[in-house]
């Protein structure tokens, strides 16, 4: 028998989320089933909306004042800045005072693990105390055993980007851990439970968080901040870097990592566990394989009233359910709407290979040359035009065919999955899954009410 539901959304990472809390606010079912572990645990755990325009001006100040200006097809052209700012604020109050940014459009410059600055939108409130616009100076604290953060380097980075502090950098052993090859959790499950470790290479012990802050103690030089890597807890996080900074008597933040990375996991956890409070069933480590068209035909959703004009031409058809592969056995899931956010060509929600690009579930169309070496440019640092591919959408997010007509009247897309705009040189993939998940979700259970 099948699963029915109001809303089906693939996928599990910030668009997947995103989409599915939206649609949930409107009192209808929702189920998000994925395949894979959220990607979110390795994303820095940044709210990036538009770090950069297409063009590479940047680092923006107001991204707001750039999203009038970006080219048909880009997401954030296709569902308005408003709903840029809506989904904004939809994410505040999931968020609550985990994340700050709320108080202006301006974007912050967040000091990243390799001492570079991002411009972010919404940042975690571990890493506040850490802005780059602050001009108190920082130590910024490494560990031997830790390779992926470099303090000293990190530090000679930011003074080269012109930051407006010193910063002074250094590396130190980490209290109770030896080998290098330990997990970011195994770091954070120590502090979080504050675990007695030998100091001094004696039978003395001493608890992890004083042991660790005696250690950075004897190199402050009246710093009135302090960086670490973004290791300091879990699920307590804010207690462990309270308890650091009443320590050192300074203020303690965060540094976003590179995956996986437990910013990311908060993250994660957060959006799950607000999924829950929703309503929303969860499926995981499930992947759908295949899909039924409604034999009766289109059945066209009309238009979202309140949303920009639309396809005009009716969508080639409808999907009646989905069909997933749970441990060997085919389990049909039913829905009246469906949202595709299985993420771009890193996440496999875009596949490539000598016969072209596609996207493997519902075989939507993904604009690309024929010719597979313009696929690309020479050099590593070029526009690179993949970068661009995916779906190409209409203003209700429908993926389109190469007539342009709607492949299904059903289906929106959020995310990585969608084409038109390159995240990683723009800095604005976390913004557009943020926007297009909320958006998606909003008009998928407007389109089951009505």
């Amino acid at each position: 028998m099948a699963i029915s539901d109001d809303v089906l959304v693939i996928g599990g990472g910030l668009a997947g989320a995103m989409a599915a809390l939206a649609a949930a606010e409107r009192d209808v079912r929702v189920r998000l089933v994925t395949y894979k572990q959220s990607t979110l645990r390795q994303a820095s755990g940044l709210i990036d909306v538009l770090g950069y325009a297409p063009d590479g001006d940047g680092p923006l100040v107001d991204p707001f004042e750039a999203l009038e200006g970006l080219p048909t097809g880009h997401p954030y052209e296709r569902v308005g800045s408003e709903a840029v700012r809506e989904a904004l604020a939809f994410f505040d109050e999931v968020a609550g005072d985990a994340y700050v940014g709320d108080h202006t459009d301006a974007n912050a410059l967040v000091p990243t693990h390799g001492g570079t600055v991002k411009p972010t939108a919404r940042y975690p409130t571990a890493t506040a105390a850490g802005l780059a616009s602050d001009n108190r100076d920082a130590l910024l604290v490494g560990f031997e055993t830790l390779p992926d953060f470099d303090g000293p380097l990190a530090a000679s980075h930011l003074a080269a980007a012109g930051v407006p502090f010193d910063a002074r950098g250094v590396t130190l052993s980490f209290p109770g851990i030896e080998r290098d090859d330990a997990k970011v959790t195994r770091y954070a499950h120590l502090l979080e439970r504050d675990e007695a470790v030998s100091v001094d290479d004696s039978a003395a012990t001493v608890g992890a968080r004083d042991a660790l802050a005696e250690s950075v103690d004897e190199h402050l030089e009246g710093e009135p901040r302090v960086g670490f890597p973004a290791i300091l807890g879990d699920e307590r996080a804010d207690e462990v870097r309270t308890a650091l900074g009443e320590g050192l008597g300074v203020d303690v933040f965060e540094v976003p990592m590179g995956p996986p990375s437990l910013p990311g996991m908060r993250l994660s956890d957060l959006l799950y566990d607000a999924l829950e409070d929703a309503g929303v069933r969860v499926t995981s480590g499930v992947p759908v394989v295949d899909y039924e068209v409604d034999p009766r035909g289109s059945s066209d959703t009309p238009a979202d009233p309140s949303a920009a004009k639309t396809s005009d031409d009716p969508a080639r058809g409808r999907i009646d359910h989905v069909v997933v592969d749970r441990n060997g056995a085919e389990v049909p899931h039913r829905a009246d709407q469906y949202v595709l956010a299985t993420g771009g060509l890193v996440g496999k929600g875009v596949r490539s290979d000598r016969e072209g690009v596609r996207e493997p579930i519902f075989d939507c169309h993904v604009p690309h040359p024929e010719d597979r070496y313009d696929w690309f440019v020479d050099g590593v640092f070029g526009d690179q035009p993949y970068a661009r591919f995916g779906l190409d959408v209409d203003r209700e997010l429908r993926p389109l065919e190469t007539d342009s007509r709607p492949t299904f009247s059903n289906l929106r897309a959020a995310g990585a999955v969608l084409g038109g705009y390159d995240f990683a040189a723009e800095k604005s993939g976390s913004g557009v899954s943020l926007a297009t998940g909320y958006v998606a979700g909003r008009r998928a259970s407007t389109a089951v009410i009505r």
